[in-house]
């Protein structure tokens, strides 16, 4: 398959490089010097830009020939990574895309404060678009990225979690960024409400399959590829689809194992390809890989009623090449 990103890249190419000037730009600091230090140590350690990749490309299929694209796709990257310097606070991560976490390097405080700086520049660059209905999407999904955050942290651990909370979670931590990402990019544009919708479910749809791949990823995935230790959401008590169907269907033996490593947190050597070898015996790895292919279709789909263009193509493959690690 021929990568969709580097396509949306290929495509985006003006646009995306006044996206990243925009973000060089306004994650400068007089007063502070960490908080470019931070910033780029994040935004610099090889990040594809695929969320404001989805805004610009958005704007593109119906048919935006303004500048506010640029400053809310700049805004969503902004958002997202105010986000991961949060998440790893929150997780105690030491490694992000194959390198140190910047709480790791610099330490909590740092990473919590250089987010709540992105979080204050992204609504800046909101307000800029001098649009009420932009700046209502972004904001709301803000707050239910932080919701999704919080009912993550009060279900970890908890055995009794169902694969409908999961989705919740998901919607909220990786999905409200993703569909928000679109739907500006049609609402900035001006066009349809059935539109605007479409992209929303797209951005939504794709959200939702790209997380459950992650969470696959992370207990079948190379440690290489992944750019972190294979398993380390077992490790952190993150109740992710494939535990919760494998909790599901789990024997005396293996509810005991599953309220040790997970309720109880004590994790020993062979634990994880142990829980993998559960997973699989029980159904629950191929039924997490079906469960992604569908939302991955379902994005697709949504596409439907879109005019169509190389921006609307590439998007449709890129919807395939989330789930093309676990296909």
């Amino acid at each position: 398959m021929t990568n969709p990103i580097e396509t949306l890249q290929s495509l985006l190419g003006d646009k995306l490089d006044g996206v990243n000037h925009l973000i060089a730009t306004r994650m400068a600091s007089e007063n502070a010097p960490r908080i470019p230090e931070v910033t780029a140590h994040l935004i610099n350690a090889g990040g594809k830009r695929v969320r404001p990749m989805l805004t610009l490309a958005a704007a593109d299929i119906c048919g935006y020939e303004g500048d506010n694209d640029v400053k809310l796709a700049a805004t969503v990257e902004f958002i997202h990574t105010a986000t991961l310097l949060h998440d790893d606070v929150v997780d105690e991560s030491e490694q992000r895309r194959g390198r140190p976490t910047a709480n790791l390097l610099w330490d909590n405080q740092s990473s919590v404060l250089v987010g709540d700086y992105l979080f204050a520049r992204s609504f800046q660059l909101m307000v800029e678009t001098d649009s009420i209905r932009v700046l209502d999407i972004l904001a709301n999904a803000a707050a239910v990225i932080a919701e999704g955050e919080v009912l993550q942290l009060s279900v970890a651990r908890n055995l009794s979690t169902t694969a409908d909370t999961y989705i919740r979670v998901v919607r909220g931590k990786t999905a409200a960024l993703f569909s928000a990402a679109t739907q500006v990019g049609g609402v900035i544009a001006g066009t349809s409400p059935e539109r605007e919708k479409a992209l929303y479910d797209y951005g939504d749809a794709l959200g939702i399959a790209f997380q459950i791949a992650d969470d696959l990823l992370d207990l079948t995935g190379d440690e290489a590829s992944i750019g972190k230790r294979t398993g380390d959401d077992l490790r952190e008590g993150k109740l992710t689809l494939p535990v919760i169907l494998s909790v599901a269907q789990a024997d005396d033996a293996e509810r005991a194992f599953w309220q040790r490593v997970i309720g109880k947190g004590r994790v020993e050597e062979g634990d994880v390809p142990r829980a993998v070898e559960i997973m699989r015996a029980r159904g629950a790895l191929e039924e997490t890989r079906a469960r992604a292919l569908n939302w991955s279709a379902a994005a697709r789909q949504s596409l439907d009623i879109l005019p169509g263009g190389p921006a609307q193509d590439a998007l449709h493959d890129l919807a395939g090449f989330v789930v093309s690690r676990i296909a």
